[in-house]
């Protein structure tokens, strides 16, 4: 997919009710495997049903989340926003998009709370005020809190610099 229809997917993608982006991202990405594979002269019919077996990526509401749950599979990552509008939270939204195999190598989950009225565990627990986002290791506990949107690249890099992280690069090779 070029560039250009990247950005204006992006956009679009904000735009959208949150249910909305995880089928958007969905079906955006069976669409680049399709477009690749049809582009690919040796692919075999098993190789698409291969890639449409990968769970896909999903930002998922935060309210009833019991972040427990995740412990030693995942690396959570929560959005806080005072309201879904906030350009922030739509900057981050986007950049999360922006990047998806990145997040997904590195077992990330992203999960958003946009209503403070509502006074989910998520914020009894992490306690954010207006924006904040909020990286939980694998082990439960939080590695790192943001005022402002990250890249996936810089929390990429923070993810990688993990010991747990360092463990699975070197489990991957074969060390």
């Amino acid at each position: 997919m070029n560039r250009m229809h990247s950005l204006a997917l992006t956009a679009a993608l904000a735009a959208l009710p949150l249910s909305s982006v995880a089928v958007a991202a969905q079906e955006t990405q069976a669409a680049e495997t399709l477009s690749e594979a049809a582009i690919s002269e040796d692919a075999a019919p098993e190789d698409l049903s291969a890639e449409a077996a990968e769970p896909a990526f999903e930002i998922r509401d935060g309210y009833d989340v019991e972040i427990g749950e995740y412990r030693w599979t995942h690396r959570p990552v929560v959005v806080f926003a005072d309201s879904p509008a906030d350009p922030r939270y739509q900057e981050q939204i986007d950049e999360f998009l922006q990047d998806i195999p990145a997040l997904m190598t590195r077992d990330v989950l992203v999960f958003v709370d946009t209503d403070p009225a509502a006074k989910s565990a998520l914020r009894k627990k992490l306690r954010p005020r207006g924006f904040m986002l909020v990286l939980i290791g694998k082990d439960g506990g939080v590695k790192l809190r943001k005022p402002l949107p990250w890249s996936v690249r810089e929390l990429s890099r923070t993810i990688d610099k993990m010991p747990m992280r360092q463990r699975e690069i070197e489990d991957r090779r074969g060390g």
